[in-house]
């Protein structure tokens, strides 16, 4: 299976690195090809809103989504993960969704599969709501199948994550699999 990973952290061995690391190590010792992509250190601009892309084909910004496209086209599954920030994804990873409109024909209507994971420092039950909405929408639109969502509350630093049960949750996302 090939596996797709967009990882939003500015941070390379924070909360939410720690849940990508796990779940990485899980699939691909059960033989699936994965794909990493931080966005938090690529070249990324957000979408204009410009419409070239639907007239041309492609966008008006040349940069790090070029590497991205390809795998994210042929991934089997879709993997978003990200720290809660302001109760909702990361800008950068937003801003790889939102550049998702310049190949929406090709997204949508698939039979991917996706995953969200996510860390946040609060633990209430409310504290997830939004961006779960977000990602559930997003999936929905697209015509994707949501197999998986882990919401790691309480992990405010890597130490909190590193002893809770989410990493081995995470690992377990990607060892499991089929």
């Amino acid at each position: 299976m090939k596996i797709t990973v967009i990882t939003g952290s500015p941070h390379r061995k924070g909360t939410s690195a720690l849940l990508a690391d796990e779940f990485i190590r899980g699939a691909k010792e059960s033989g699936h090809k994965v794909f990493r992509f931080d966005a938090a250190f690529e070249t990324l601009h957000p979408c204009l809103g410009c419409g070239r892309c639907g007239s041309t084909g492609r966008c008006v910004h040349q940069d790090s989504m070029e590497t991205l496209l390809p795998h994210l086209k042929e991934a089997d599954v879709v993997v978003f993960v990200t720290p809660l920030y302001y109760f909702g994804m990361s800008a950068q990873l937003k801003m790889v969704i939102d550049r998702f409109y310049a190949v929406n024909s090709d997204l949508m209507g698939s039979s991917k599969k996706s995953i969200l994971l996510a860390t946040a420092y609060d633990d209430q039950d409310w504290t997830f709501k939004a961006l779960e909405g977000h990602y559930q929408t997003v999936v929905a639109y697209l015509g994707w199948n949501n197999i998986g969502v882990l919401l790691a509350g309480g992990c405010g630093d890597r130490r909190a994550a590193q002893a809770s049960s989410y990493p081995i949750k995470a690992y377990e996302m990607g060892k499991n699999l089929v």
